[in-house]
């Protein structure tokens, strides 16, 4: 799951584009937008599907499930809504995918605290500034001295522990610093720094850092990510150096992801490939487990 207590930090942007990695990965893929208000990841795939629709060659879409926020009156029946409206969605898609990409609101609330908890994975995009770095700490910017932790970040060590209490599993906490000017500046190694400190303090780990790209912006209203073969899709698109180097951006962020079955889903897309090659018609990622060990 996407998880970040300040909006605009870009969960949705790395939801979107983590979630079709996976998929090119060979992985099969739900997603679920937990942001009742904004519903950003909700129009991506919308886009995504419209985009599908036009094309004859397979265009790979996530299977999309959201949540919409309890508005009853009683706070406990809302509560209790929320978790069961959560956990039926989860049930819905975690039997038959081997990915679940969960993009949540820039606040604190149940449904929030309920992805928390459930999560294998947690990654928490940070914007390249230390106002931004106080979603994860109050740090003194002259001597980088952490002063306390923040709410985000005790909400993330509650939501660890009751995990583990549960199955004693432990989620994997990975901090990406986000939107990354491309000129290194004193002040972004004086950010890396706090942050390198704070991963040994509250036990999470970092993964690359993806720079300020247009690309990323340009490519929403159509429903496509870094990761897509523009090169391909024809309507004029060609990769530009921007384009390329996002991919690889995300690519290394997902290779740093601590995923199963990844031997598994490169068998798949690799049968999936033989079958196109043979059929001229792709098969569907449901219809290759049957052909291969999940």
């Amino acid at each position: 799951m996407v998880g970040n207590e300040k909006g605009g930090s870009g969960k949705t942007t790395t939801a979107i584009n983590v979630a079709v990695a996976l998929m090119h990965d060979g992985f099969r893929v739900a997603t679920i937008d937990l942001d009742s208000r904004q519903r950003s990841l909700s129009r991506f795939i919308a886009h995504r599907q419209a985009f599908a629709d036009t094309r004859a060659e397979k265009f790979w879409v996530p299977t999309h499930r959201s949540v919409t926020r309890s508005e009853q009156e009683s706070r406990r029946a809302s509560i209790w809504a929320d978790y069961e409206a959560f956990a039926k969605v989860i049930g819905e898609v975690e039997r038959s995918h081997d990915c679940i990409v969960i993009d949540t609101p820039g606040h604190d609330s149940t449904l929030t605290r309920a992805a928390h908890s459930a999560a294998d994975t947690l990654i928490t995009p940070i914007n390249d500034s230390f106002i931004d770095l106080e979603v994860l700490a109050d740090v003194k910017a002259g001597t980088r001295r952490v002063v306390s932790s923040s709410h985000y970040t005790n909400m993330v060590l509650d939501a660890q522990r009751e995990r583990r209490a549960i199955d004693a599993a432990m989620t994997d906490w990975v901090v990406v610093r986000n939107r990354v000017a491309v000129r290194e500046t004193r002040n972004q190694r004086w950010l890396m720094d706090a942050i390198s400190g704070l991963s040994q303090e509250f036990g999470f780990r970092i993964a690359g850092q993806v720079a300020d790209r247009v690309i990323f912006r340009e490519l929403f209203p159509l429903g496509l990510t870094a990761l897509d073969p523009l090169e391909t899709l024809g309507e004029g698109m060609r990769p530009s150096m921007s384009h390329l180097a996002a991919r690889l951006e995300v690519r290394h962020l997902v290779s740093l992801l601590r995923i199963p079955g990844r031997e598994q889903a490169r068998q798949r897309l690799e049968a999936q490939d033989i079958f196109a090659k043979v059929n001229r018609q792709p098969l569907s990622m449901m219809e290759l487990s049957q052909l291969v060990t999940s």
